[in-house]
């Protein structure tokens, strides 16, 4: 059985080519992409749920109803987003803040970038545990979404369906693209430049050594297992130079490939295995 979602995800990145990838930059970079994505989190509830981390990135969905409402997760999707990037942004001043570290990733972490891709379309819901699973052809969309041309670093980039539904007053500031999705074919999508849609960014002052000293000790905790070995570093992350991610990891285990044929032909969506 499926549903109608709304299928939104957060992507971290920023970090440069030239990052020197050692231990030290690996462990920093893990616990400061850990720290924002909990904030994108926080941001997002409640009315997104978190499906889960990809790497740098956060995959949530909303259900929705067989109608459309004014309150639904899609009608207020602008606005979600946008309080999801004020969270990052927060997180990401008050690091600078307290930043005592100079090494690679610490030094670039004010540079980090939020992305969205946002897709609406049929799923299928697999309970594992406590976790819920997401199968279908959508699933797959809006993942290939992430590979896109875009030419801005901080943007929201839509499905149709999706940007029919947001703020008449927003739409003049959509720029329509064609992307060529694997597997799926060329799909018109459009996407918003973050510095349209929010343009005012927080500030706070530099913080005293105690409490960057403080910070910088919480850090090195978290960052512990990274350093001695016991937990590997970016893993799966798609965006930090010098680390490749699986292959298949814009595929969901057990979510089999499609075809435009399948596609167009309005193919039920696939079902994990064992759904």
């Amino acid at each position: 059985m499926s549903d109608r979602a709304l299928l939104v995800i957060a992507d971290i990145g920023g970090y440069t080519k030239f990052m020197k990838v050692h231990r030290v930059n690996l462990a920093h970079a893990q616990t400061i992409i850990a720290s924002l994505l909990e904030a994108v989190i926080d941001g997002a509830e409640p009315k997104l749920k978190l499906v889960k981390l990809e790497g740098d990135a956060a995959f949530f969905y909303a259900r929705l109803g067989a109608k459309e409402t004014d309150k639904d997760a899609l009608a207020m999707f602008t606005s979600i987003v946008s309080k999801i990037r004020q969270n990052f942004l927060e997180r990401q001043v008050e690091f600078e803040a307290e930043r005592l570290c100079n090494c690679d990733s610490c030094l670039q972490a004010s540079q980090l970038t939020l992305k969205f891709v946002a897709h609406v379309g049929e799923v299928a819901f697999q309970k594992v545990k406590h976790l819920t699973e997401l199968a279908g052809v959508d699933v797959i969309f809006v993942h290939r979404l992430l590979k896109n041309s875009v030419p801005i670093a901080e943007y929201v980039l839509m499905s149709e369906p999706v940007f029919d539904r947001i703020e008449p007053e927003l739409k003049p500031l959509g720029n329509q693209v064609h992307e060529d999705l694997e597997g799926l074919g060329t799909m018109k999508l459009q996407y918003i430049d973050f510095n349209e849609l929010q343009r005012e960014r927080p500030h706070m002052a530099r913080a005293g050594f105690w409490r960057q000293f403080k910070a910088w000790f919480r850090m090195t905790l978290k960052a512990i297992p990274y350093f001695v070995g016991t937990r590997k570093s970016c893993e799966g992350f798609r965006n930090f130079p010098g680390i490749e991610p699986p292959p298949d990891l814009l595929l969901p285990p057990g979510v089999p490939s499609v075809t435009p044929e399948s596609v167009v032909a309005g193919e039920p969506a696939p079902k994990a295995d064992g759904a």
